[in-house]
C-alpha cells in the first residue's frame, strides 16, 4: 500500500506516475473552497505491483487550492467515468502555480495553488484486474 506526499514538482511526478490510468467517477471529486482542499477517490492501477495486475482504491488530495477550473467535465453527470492520464505543475509566481490533471477524452482539471501540497494514500486492499493498461508502446 502506498502513502506518498508531494511538496515540489519532482514529487508530484512520482504521484502522477502512480496515478496514471486511475479511473474515477466525476462524483468522486470534491472541492471545498473554505478549507482550500481538492480531493478525489479513484481506482488506481498498481504500477508498483507489476507481478500481478491489481487495482487499489486510492485517495488523492491537494491542499492550498485557491480555485478550480474544469474542461469537458460535467458535475451534473456524477456517474461519468474519467481515466487519469497525468498530473503536472505549471509555475506562475513560484511557489504558486497550477496543478493540471489531464484525463482521456480531453477532460482537464486545473487547480490554482499557493504551492504544491499533495498526498496520495491507498485506502484498502488490492483486487485483481484482467487487463494491464496499454499505451501502445509495448512490443
Amino acid at each position: 500500500m502506498l502513502k506518498l506526499t508531494a511538496l515540489d514538482a519532482e514529487d508530484l511526478a512520482v504521484i502522477s506516475a502512480q496515478m496514471q490510468d486511475a479511473v474515477l467517477r466525476v462524483g468522486d471529486i470534491a472541492y471545498t473552497p473554505k478549507q482550500k482542499l481538492f480531493a478525489l477517490v479513484a481506482n488506481r492501477f498498481a504500477w508498483d505491483e507489476l507481478q500481478q495486475r491489481q487495482r487499489r482504491r486510492t485517495g488523492l488530495h491537494f491542499g492550498r487550492v485557491t480555485g478550480v477550473k474544469t474542461l469537458n467535465i460535467r458535475q451534473s453527470e456524477p456517474d461519468v467515468i474519467l481515466s487519469l492520464l497525468s498530473i503536472g505543475f505549471v509555475a506562475t509566481d513560484a511557489p504558486s502555480g497550477e496543478i493540471v490533471l489531464t484525463f482521456s477524452g480531453g477532460a482537464t482539471v486545473r487547480l490554482a495553488v499557493e504551492c504544491i501540497e499533495a498526498s496520495l494514500k491507498d485506502l484498502g486492499p488490492a483486487w485483481e484486474t484482467a487487463h494491464r493498461p496499454s499505451h501502445g508502446d509495448e512490443g
